[in-house]
């Protein structure tokens, strides 16, 4: 009472893998499933759009293109606003904000207030959800994490087979504006979920200690210093700048093929209700691709070596491009399909389960909103870019094959990195941290000694200093077990 519980992930609390997680991992399956699938679900209106205001398709799409414009690139927003007052009262602003915006669209007398509700207000609502949902995740799980992540982040596939034929239905029945209406009050739970993000507390040990006033514990604790809103000290690291790099240049041909596939089936024309079953497949097949990988990157052989396998991923999805791009007939399109769900699910289960590894608990809050809005500058620039090279040659193919060569170009730049620059370093910072630990723990140990000098006159306290002495020691242990096994 009287304060808002920050989340900051206090010292010495070890990932539960499990209890209260499981909750936080529902939550943040649905979060996920809003953020990624609401941008293509509402592309199922825009004919209603088209014919209420007279505009034409291109300006239809700004809608979906502002919509994860605002996911991706309000990163850094939401790193400070999560850093400042934790990813609870964040979410639940976001999940307020996420419904209003489709509210008011369905008032909107033009398609500019449209852009400004639905596109600004709803995107920033849905970012203030799905990053802080990430991040608590990562502060859950430890040992489970590939498969909490594969897990959560078959929420997207999910979502997106539900709301689409679901968004078709309100249109019949209620039209657009009764759609939006009632979409809006399917993302006040959004707010719910938020409330499912529990802070970790710290260990009991500790907090009774803490609070006990004892004079040792005083002088164990030292002034913190003010925590950063936003830390750009990620930017030192190796392996983030790599992955923030692989990641952009990914990025601008990952989400190319889905967005130009059932274009290419009409162009080969088959009508719209086969061309359409081909999103399908792709997300009935990319439904059961994330948790099966998350489930294989969690095992003990897989978990240090995660890192080559996302850059596998990343190849696979764009050999899948490379060779799709030779499709001529509809089966050729199913099998690419098929084969594209496999690896784009892969990618989606192990694209954050990586970033975690880099750059661990701390400083992932950070991170991501940094790194997504790199990527929001690359998804701008992908699908447009592709676009004009279709305008330009009138040939899906080349398309397909410049999305395979970015996708495969970014695994490389992954493996490589990792390999050359990062690898050489891994048993460098575990150095340090038992260089630290051994050093605080003499440093309690000339306490204790000291105090056992002075046993006449404060016989009383040098029992406690005892006690404080293991205690740390254990809590040391810990937050040495704690720690996620990682390659990187």
């Amino acid at each position: 009472m009287g304060g808002v519980a920050l989340d900051d992930g206090p010292t010495g609390v070890k990932a539960p893998d499990g209890g209260w997680g499981w909750a936080v991992l529902v939550g943040c399956f649905v979060i996920t499933g809003f953020s990624y699938a609401f941008p293509k679900a509402v592309s199922v209106f825009f004919k209603e759009l088209i014919r209420e205001f007279g505009v034409g398709y291109s300006d239809t799409a700004w809608i979906s293109s502002i919509l994860l414009a605002m996911l991706y690139g309000t990163g850094p927003l939401c790193s400070v606003l999560v850093n400042k007052f934790g990813c609870r009262p964040v979410m639940m602003v976001g999940g307020l904000f996420a419904s209003l915006g489709m509210i008011m669209a369905s008032f909107a007398t033009s398609i500019i207030h449209i852009y400004l509700s639905t596109g600004v207000v709803t995107g920033l609502g849905l970012a203030l959800n799905f990053q802080p949902s990430l991040i608590m995740l990562n502060r859950y799980f430890s040992e489970k994490r590939p498969l909490a992540n594969g897990l959560a982040a078959a929420g997207s596939p999910v979502a997106l087979c539900c709301l689409s034929p679901l968004g078709q239905v309100l249109q019949y029945n209620y039209g657009w504006r009764g759609g939006f209406l009632i979409l809006g009050g399917m993302l006040l739970n959004c707010c719910a979920c938020g409330a499912l993000m529990r802070p970790l507390l710290p260990p009991k040990k500790l907090k009774s200690l803490e609070e006990s006033g004892d004079g040792a514990v005083q002088e164990q604790k030292k002034p913190q210093p003010k925590k950063r809103l936003l830390d750009f000290s990620v930017f030192k690291d190796r392996g983030f700048l790599i992955y923030t790099i692989a990641a952009s240049v990914m990025v601008l041909g990952l989400f190319v093929p889905p967005v130009f596939v059932v274009s290419y089936a009409k162009e080969l024309k088959y009508e719209d209700t086969k061309s359409a079953l081909l999103l399908t497949i792709l997300g009935f097949v990319d439904m059961f691709a994330r948790p099966t990988c998350g489930l294989i990157a969690g095992t003990k052989w897989m978990r240090p070596k995660t890192v080559y396998l996302f850059s596998f991923a990343m190849i696979f999805n764009g050999c899948t491009d490379l060779i799709g791009s030779q499709a001529t007939t509809y089966v050729g399109l199913v099998v690419f399909c098929i084969f594209f769900g496999m690896s784009y699910g892969m990618v989606g289960a192990l694209q954050f389960e990586v970033l975690m590894a880099i750059v661990g608990t701390e400083k992932f809050s950070s991170a991501i909103g940094l790194v997504l809005l790199m990527e929001a500058i690359a998804v701008l620039l992908g699908p447009p870019g592709a676009g004009r090279l279709l305008d330009a040659t009138h040939n899906y193919m080349y398309v397909f094959l410049l999305a395979g060569c970015e996708v495969t170009l970014s695994a490389f730049i992954l493996a490589i990195g990792n390999f050359l620059c990062i690898r050489k370093k891994q048993k460098e910072p575990e150095a340090k941290m038992e260089m630290a630990v051994t050093a605080a723990e003499t440093e309690e140990l000339r306490r204790s000694e000291d105090n056992e000098d002075s046993e006449v006159v404060h016989k009383g306290q040098n029992g406690k200093a005892g006690e404080v002495v293991n205690i740390v020691k254990g809590a040391v242990e810990e937050i040495k077990e704690g720690s996620p096994e990682t390659s990187l």
